[in-house]
């Protein structure tokens, strides 16, 4: 390959000379900083920083610690300039060169002496030391192979590191092939490519940087002692001293005969075992030299080397820096292992310009790049390189939000066609969403000296599967006849390439077994694959080969397993199993399955749940049917939960409780009397053990420990069904003292004022006395029109939040924005709040709560992560099993059910005009159901890819209103169709808020801090005003309070907002606003502000200038607003 090297006259040949090129005409850069001081700041203030607000803590750290800018380093960092990159290259590849033709060296361990038989190539075929047998990478020669030569194999067992980058570029210098050896992988599968590739040689890592005692390379150490070839220790630390070496080493691509390829990359196969990939220099040279001309860098840039060296993304992730003189950044592996959210901290530091990941990584950092601070990566992002996996297009909606400035690439390829073989410019999706609905980004257009071609079915022409030509592709794969014929073929005749008649009868194109499909703009976008193969993290694995190893366990007799894959959810492994003694139960064997397969899988692969059946659906063929497998997947989960429960004894079962708690909680050990909620479980790891165990998730509410829930299922066997309705199965009544739960509504349960506790008083709890209204002190200031002392909200009726309020005689509010109380208050001036009463719960209160008002008497209803959990009068309920009940109270039944596409954390919304229901799912599924008439039926859904954990709410006209974690606000039509979105700037966890009092207004809460107010008719933002902290919570106006102002004729409301760190802040909005431009600001201002001592998840009430809102102080708190005297009504 002859190209210009960008900026310079020379022609590009081989990677060794562009790298010397580079380093000898910036001896005295920076090449590479080591990241250790940040690393140490970002892992000391996540432990230890008391105060919410850690990304600008961090911040204002990094200011402090800077002891350079240009390029950024701090105190503990570890620089290495050019010349100290030049002089270990040369003295490694020196020295490797020497080992290989069987000179010793000081620093060899193990083995010192290598094999060293010749190697050659003839007529396209490789012959190893170990055998005779003739070995040949595709059915006929790719190309003239008479000129080349099969090279020495060079293992390199070290994480991502300045002395991988030294090892990487030495090898290549030498005229071998590397192949990378992650130090995170299992050992086994170490030891299993080590004996399949035939390593020559090993190079280890000795050096101090970011290593420990447990990392020392020695005679000792297991690789060493398991392998059979010798292992080299090298450190960038013996260059500072040593810099005698011989320059006569001949260029690479000076030689005569060239090498074959030059690195070896195994990945997953079909067969179920790992494949070694031949790749080129050639490959690697067009993919760099394509992205150098396309999207070039200068040399000031600063780039991040975080990848895994199991990835092939990570060869260009450093190459890319090193071969134009930029700085490479290189975090410590074991932060990014323990913290993958320390990545943002990287990114702030060094004010990284390019940064090269999977989307699954960018879906996981974004709470971190949503931040006060995110201006610093918003200037200094210039690239985002998106590959690996399918991006969905609501991610790309996300991220192109929140980096606004940043350029966006989807790159496709494989290790295959060494990485990437086509790209598309996310700058583009615009003009694309012209002409089509994208659910996922396109992957674009060839690189250059790529030819991609698409071949389907029945010739069509714009869609089928996936072959790629050109310069990116491999030389076949290492030792594997059969599937090097398979996958890399020559087109059929009707099939032309771009080059000419005679190229293409003999160019191959590796078939990648991918589908996808031409736009219109000539761009082809992913639909899927043809095989079983799928991608965790941008690394390729073969369900096969799960299957395979769960096969070889000694207790397994049969395995299958699936892949749920939803764009808006982590991918989830599920695996079903067959044990050879059908009369043992399962699993309690599932954490030695477990630790068996760690030894032999990534991590990231092992499967999520473990599912034992006694057989597996079939085709007609007698093959697994996969299809029925994923439909019976809940089904069998449902029956095997009930079954295990119905037969195991109480030694049995306690284990598999404990186990489902060790899961969970990811804790190392869970004794029988250890409370769930104590131990760190909050409502989402709750729900987890219920759906491990198959049971409702009350259970765990009401019996939190081990022993108390296996004692509870056990008694209930045979009674009742674990599914069934739990107020006849448990009487609603647990075995605790004085803790009574009621279903009956018109029974007499009893005031919570019984149990509150003045402030005070905290101390003081007097369970049985019954204390007077205003007896708790209660400022005087107090008017007597407010409605907590009329007969103002004497009508039955209910308040929950969101300002949702419901009367027993009218379906709709009827004047419930009628101001009773009226005090005058100047603009401008600050009101306070005390923490009038609250109740002890015992436990964390996330729920949020229910006044209830029946005649004279006002009902508090709030649930706990304890004792107390009350549920009155329920009619429809949500569940964390992806399921809608809609329940007959009456008659303790459930009388219809509804798949929901995922949990339903928040709650339905009835349109009690029209009777029609909508639920929203974490799944991103809103379901319309009628329920006019039983049975029930779904009107319509709408599917948004991404999660609504908030409830939905419904204007007057029937418009539904949905909030998503992606930042997005819909309104969709009663047909379904969208009204209008608008887009927060961070995620939405709570639903939204549509007052009475302010009727033509809907008002969402971010947890970037954000409060907004937008019309509801059209979306058009009234207001926007940020507290400062991250909301959970939804907002509440005080319908019953209004503030007058002498100035001015208008009159204000008050709103509502509790933020996750435990604030609670009042904002006074001028009720008349109408978001014109001319306003003040002064309309929308915080009027008082009081911080409880837990933090807030809990959606507040506020009626009458009191506010009730639950909090992780274990507290349902009542926060009561003081007006000062002279500003009476």
């Amino acid at each position: 390959m002859k190209e210009k090297a960008h900026g310079r006259g020379t022609q590009y040949c081989c990677i060794s000379h562009q790298f010397f090129r580079i380093a000898t005409a910036n001896l005295n850069k920076i090449a590479i900083i080591y990241a250790s001081g940040v690393a140490h700041l970002s892992k000391y203030l996540r432990q230890n920083s008391p105060s919410p607000n850690f990304d600008r803590d961090i911040t204002t750290l990094l200011e402090k610690r800077v002891e350079s800018l240009s390029p950024p380093l701090y105190n503990g960092d570890s620089s290495f300039t050019y010349s100290l990159l030049l002089n270990a290259v040369t003295s490694l590849s020196y020295r490797l060169r020497s080992i290989l033709l069987g000179v010793d060296d000081p620093h060899l361990i193990g083995n010192k002496h290598p094999v060293n038989d010749d190697f050659h190539s003839e007529g396209g075929t490789f012959q190893t030391h170990e055998s005779t047998e003739t070995v040949m990478p595709n059915a006929e020669p790719m190309g003239d192979t008479s000129k080349e030569d099969r090279p020495k194999i060079v293992g390199i067992y070290m994480p991502p590191s300045v002395e991988y980058v030294v090892a990487v570029l030495s090898v290549l210098r030498c005229g071998e092939a590397f192949l990378p050896l992650d130090p995170f992988w299992p050992n086994e599968r170490i030891l299993s490519v080590i004996t399949s590739s035939n390593v020559d040689l090993i190079i280890g890592s000795q050096s101090s940087f970011g290593k420990s005692n447990l990392d020392q390379l020695d005679e000792l150490h297991w690789l060493v002692k398991s392998i059979s070839c010798p292992v080299l220790n090298f450190s960038i630390e013996e260059n500072f001293q040593e810099h005698c070496f011989p320059t006569d080493l001949a260029w690479p691509c000076a030689i005569e005969n060239q090498r074959t390829f030059c690195y070896l990359m195994y990945t997953s196969g079909s067969t179920g075992k790992p494949k070694g990939v031949c790749g080129t220099e050639q490959g690697l040279s067009n993919r760099f030299l394509w992205m150098q001309g396309t999207y070039p860098m200068k040399g000031q840039e600063l780039l991040l080397f975080k990848s895994s060296i199991s990835f092939v993304d990570h060869l260009q992730e450093f190459l890319s820096a090193i071969l134009t003189a930029c700085v490479l950044v290189i975090p410590p592996s074991s932060e990014l292992k323990e913290n993958i959210y320390s990545i943002v901290d990287f990114l702030k530091a060094y004010f990284v310009n390019r940064l090269t990941a999977v989307p699954s990584l960018l879906r996981t950092i974004l709470p971190g790049l949503q931040t006060h601070d995110e201006s610093r990566i918003q200037s200094s992002l210039k690239l985002l390189v998106l590959s690996g996996e399918i991006f969905p297009f609501t991610l790309w909606e996300m991220i192109s939000t929140i980096l606004p400035k940043t350029s966006i690439l989807n790159l496709y390829g494989s290790t295959e066609v060494s990485g990437d073989c086509t790209y598309f410019d996310c700058k583009r999706i615009p003009s694309i969403l012209k002409e089509d609905m994208l659910r996922s980004v396109p992957i674009g257009l060839p690189i250059s000296n790529c030819d991609v071609v698409l071949l389907g079915e029945n010739d069509a022409s714009n869609e089928g599967e996936l072959y790629v030509g050109g310069s990116c592709i491999s030389r076949g794969y290492y030792s594997e006849f059969n599937i090097m014929s398979d996958r890399f073929v020559k087109l059929p005749q009707s099939h032309g390439c771009r080059d000419s008649a005679n190229a293409c009868r003999s160019q191959l194109y590796f078939r990648t077994g991918d589908l996808a499909k031409r736009l219109p703009t000539g761009d082809f976008i992913f639909l899927g694959r043809k095989d079983r193969m799928i991608k965790v993290n941008g690394q390729r694995i073969a369900l096969e080969e799960i299957e395979d190893l769960l096969r070889e366990h000694p207790y397994i007799n049969a395995a299958a397993v699936i892949c749920r894959n939803n764009e808006a959810e982590p991918l989830l492994l599920e695996a079903f199993i067959i044990l050879k003694d059908k009369g043992r139960l399962g699993e309690p064997l599932i954490p030695a399955i477990r630790s068996w397969l760690i030894k032999k899988l990534p991590s990231v692969v092992l499967p999520n749940r473990y599912i034992f059946t006694e057989s597996f659906p079939m085709s007609s063929s007698g093959k697994v049917n996969y299809e029925l497998l994923v439909g019976s997947a809940l089904a069998l989960l449902t029956k095997n939960a009930r079954d295990k429960v119905g037969n195991m004894d109480c030694s049995n079962l306690l284990q598999l409780i404990k186990k489902a708690f060790l899961d969970a909680l990811m804790v190392e050990k869970v004794c029988r009397d250890d409370d769930f909620f104590t131990m760190g479980g909050n409502s989402l790891s709750a729900a987890h053990v219920a759906h491990s165990l198959g049971i409702d998730m009350r259970f765990l509410y009401y019996y939190p420990s081990p022993f108390k829930l296996c004692m509870a299922l056990l008694q209930k066997r045979g009674s009742c069904s674990l599914h069934d309705r739990l107020d006849n199965c448990l009487e609603l009544n647990t075995d605790r003292k004085s803790n009574y739960f009621s279903s009956n509504l018109t029974g007499n349960s009893g005031s919570l004022e019984s149990k509150m506790i003045s402030k005070g008083n905290d101390d003081y709890y007097v369970p049985s006395k019954r204390l007077k209204r205003g007896s708790i002190g209660f400022t005087s200031e107090v008017d007597e029109n407010s409605p907590w002392y009329s007969s103002s909200i004497l009508l039955s009726s209910s308040f929950s939040r969101c300002n949702m309020v419901s009367y027993k005689e009218q379906p709709a509010v009827i004047d419930a924005h009628q101001p009773t109380w009226s005090p005058n208050i100047p603009r401008g001036s600050r009101g306070r709040m005390k923490d009038f009463w609250k109740v002890n719960m015992e436990s964390c209160v996330d729920a949020s709560p229910l006044l209830v008002v029946k005649g004279s008497d006002t009902y508090l209803f709030i649930g706990s992560h304890s004792h107390k959990f009350l549920c009155i009068n329920a009619r429809r309920c949500g569940s964390h099993d992806h399921n809608l009940y809609a329940l007959d109270y009456k008659n303790h039944c459930f009388v219809y059910m509804l798949p929901c596409g995922g949990s339903v954390y928040g709650s339905p919304a009835i349109d009690e005009v029209r009777g029609v229901l909508y639920v929203a799912s974490t799944g991103g599924r809103i379901t319309a159901i009628s329920i006019l008439a039983s049975p029930f039926n779904v009107l319509w859904l709408h599917e948004l890819e991404v999660p609504v954990f908030g409830s939905l709410a419904i204007t007057q006209n029937g418009t539904v209103i949905c909030c998503s974690v992606d930042g997005c606000v819909r309104a969709l039509d009663p047909n379904g169709s969208l009204v209008w979105k608008k887009t927060a700037d961070g995620p939405i966890f709570a639903g939204p808020c549509i007052p009475s009092a302010l009727p033509h207004e809907v008002i969402v809460c971010s947890r970037k801090g954000s409060v907004y107010s937008f019309k509801l008719d059209s979306g058009d933002l009234q207001w926007e005003y940020n507290v400062g902290y991250p909301i959970t919570a939804s907002a509440y106006v005080d319908e019953h309070l209004q503030l007058k102002s002498e100035a001015s004729d208008s009159s204000d409301r008050l709103i509502c907002i509790c933020s996750s760190s435990g604030g609670i802040h009042l904002l006074r909005v001028n009720s008349d606003f109408s978001g014109d431009a001319d306003l003040p600001t002064i309309d929308v201002q915080e009027f008082a502000r009081l911080n409880l001592p837990g933090d807030v998840f809990s959606s507040p009430l506020m009626i009458g200038g009191r506010i009730f809102v639950g909090c992780r102080d274990d507290y349902l708190h009542c926060v009561a607003i003081e007006i000062p005297e002279q500003h009476g009504t």
